[in-house]
């Protein structure tokens, strides 16, 4: 819930701590700006309207919740648990950046019984259904480009996976000595549907790019693959496509009639990185 976040979310607009109101219904900051609580449980601290991100459609993140629920990422979210569980010092606050319908955040907090979460997203969709993923997580609508509405160092751990990533804001909100778990694609992940569907495929030095960009506030400090076998329904095809990225770049119809032409299930690989990074003492350190 959001009150087990409350005193480490901050004012988009001033910077400041935020409290319920006695009403319980809306946060405020000691300068005065006021943020509401939806009734599905997320709150809304975008500074205005306008954000950099895009944010998942309500189709996007139906097929996302059916295709999680359905367990195919499931050895995913273990291993990410596993990581949490090993990282030092993980029972106060987890962060999952781009948290989407908050699957791998419950997951962690599963693992980790003294931890509290706060689910971050873009999209209000996504939120919805992130508010009530897991008793000890609120959920927050922001822009992972922006300023994150936390208070610096009060994160023990910060989670992304498959999800914009800001070095600086990642930075400033983990404590000293806090890590980062990321999760990102390989070059085989989903390969047969790529390949089938044309979809849109991994750069064979994404990883080296992820490290690059993270350097200046982040050092990598291990790593894993983790590799598994999908056998995947026309339907679950249809909505590991829908999900993601390749759900703005595709046409539906075009997709269905591939995936029709496929023997059903479906044989396809996934495959991921799970990462682990350092806080760096100071930026560029």
């Amino acid at each position: 819930m959001l009150r087990d976040i409350e005193r480490y979310l901050t004012c988009p607009h001033c910077a400041r701590g935020l409290a319920f109101e006695a009403t319980g219904r809306a946060l405020r900051c000691p300068g005065g700006h006021s943020f509401d609580l939806a009734k599905q449980g997320y709150v809304s601290l975008l500074p205005g309207d306008a954000h950099t991100g895009t944010g998942d459609t309500p189709e996007m993140v139906a097929a996302r919740a059916d295709f999680l629920a359905a367990g195919h990422y499931h050895p995913i979210a273990a291993a990410l648990a596993e990581a949490a569980g090993n990282a030092s010092g993980a029972d106060g606050l987890v962060v999952d950046l781009g948290a989407g319908t908050g699957y791998y955040l419950a997951q962690v907090l599963d693992a980790l019984p003294g931890a509290v979460g706060a689910a971050l997203d873009i999209s209000k969709f996504a939120l919805r259904r992130a508010a009530k993923a897991h008793p000890r997580a609120g959920a927050v609508v922001c822009d992972a480009w922006r300023p994150l509405p936390l208070a610096d160092g009060c994160a023990e751990l910060l989670l992304n996976v498959f999800a914009p990533r800001n070095g600086a804001e990642i930075h400033r909100v983990l404590r000293p000595g806090g890590s980062l778990l990321l999760v990102s694609p390989t070059s085989r992940h989903l390969r047969e549907l790529v390949d089938a569907l044309g979809l849109l495929s991994v750069d064979e030095e994404k990883e080296r790019r992820i490290d690059e960009k993270l350097s200046p506030w982040l050092s990598p400090v291990a790593a894993r693959e983790v590799e598994f076998e999908l056998r995947l329904s026309h339907q679950d095809a249809a909505a590991v496509v829908g999900m993601g990225p390749n759900a703005w770049h595709t046409d539906r119809a075009r997709i269905a009639d591939a995936l029709a032409a496929l023997p059903e299930p479906v044989a396809v690989t996934g495959s991921v990185r799970v990462a682990v990074y350092q806080r760096a003492a100071r930026p560029g350190g």
